[in-house]
């Protein structure tokens, strides 16, 4: 369970991307602010070009902030150097969208789960040892070690990414889009290891999906980002059940039911909310 510690803090962080040409240059985030508890999942959710992913990919150093700050375990890290980035490796970990081409085709999954654990200094001895455990942890079989990715299916090869990110104990994982390129149910088998690994490592989750449905399933809070701003911040059960925000609304409405007749009426009543926003004001 999350405790009331800030693991991590983002106040005021902005990302402005250079312009190419003659186009000008395009803000991604603006006045981004949150926090993070150990044992947390937080939910970012939005639409292609929300600025959902330039989040996360700030947090692990890959894009660097215009503006604003970033606090992990009370240290700022925002400008942090490729040492300290190294470091910090061993504490926050990504888990990447495709699992086709986040994993070395080349490499067995033994060699991929050993890597991690090499470079922070663990003995090859022990890292075999320890990945016995990993495997087991994400339900792969013993064998798995000896094949290569190509030999898995795609929710075993996310399997085999999570394995890859839990082995040096991080506190922080960033999952960008993690199931978004699996089927529903692989989808739900994942997204219930995620929930079994937390619940056993204390591992913090920054979840990061266009879908509120897989949202509301693994977040205990939730963002809603539109344009590069927040538009809606709160619990994962009342953001994802009754939206405030008109775009969290739309979210909402946009994501399918089983049922039909639901299914119908959610489209309709998107269409209406989609029609009333683009009336220009009297």
């Amino acid at each position: 369970m999350p405790n009331n510690k800030r693991l991590l803090e983002v106040d005021g962080l902005a990302v402005e991307y250079p312009g190419q040409g003659r186009k000008p240059a395009f803000r991604a985030l603006e006045d981004i602010s949150f926090s993070l508890r150990p044992g947390e999942t937080l939910g970012l959710v939005g639409e292609s070009g929300s600025g959902k992913t330039t989040i996360g990919r700030s947090i692990l150093g890959l894009v660097k902030p215009t503006a604003g700050r970033i606090t992990f375990d009370g240290k700022d890290i925002t400008q942090a150097c490729r040492t300290e980035r190294r470091a910090l490796s061993r504490d926050i970990q990504v888990v990447f969208q495709d699992p086709y081409t986040s994993l070395n085709p080349s490499m067995t999954v033994e060699d991929i789960l050993a890597e991690p654990l090499t470079i922070l200094g663990t003995s090859k001895k022990d890292a075999i040892q320890k990945i016995r455990g990993l495997l087991d942890s994400v339900h792969l079989p013993s064998d798995a070690g000896s094949r290569l990715p190509r030999e898995f299916s795609g929710g075993q090869r996310q399997r085999i990414a999570i394995a890859r990110a839990i082995a040096v104990e991080p506190r922080l994982i960033v999952c960008d889009e993690p199931v978004s390129a699996l089927d529903l149910t692989t989808q739900a088998r994942v997204l219930d290891l995620l929930v079994e690994i937390q619940e056993s490592t204390g591992v913090s989750y920054l979840f990061v999906s266009h879908d509120l449905s897989l949202i509301r399933h693994i977040s205990h809070n939730v963002i809603v980002l539109y344009k590069g701003r927040i538009v809606e911040h709160g619990r994962a059960e009342q953001v994802t059940s009754e939206p405030v925000h008109p775009y969290t609304r739309k979210l909402f409405m946009s994501a399918p039911v089983p049922h039909p007749t639901q299914q119908r009426e959610r489209r309709e009543a998107r269409r209406q909310l989609v029609a009333a926003a683009a009336e220009p004001a009297a």
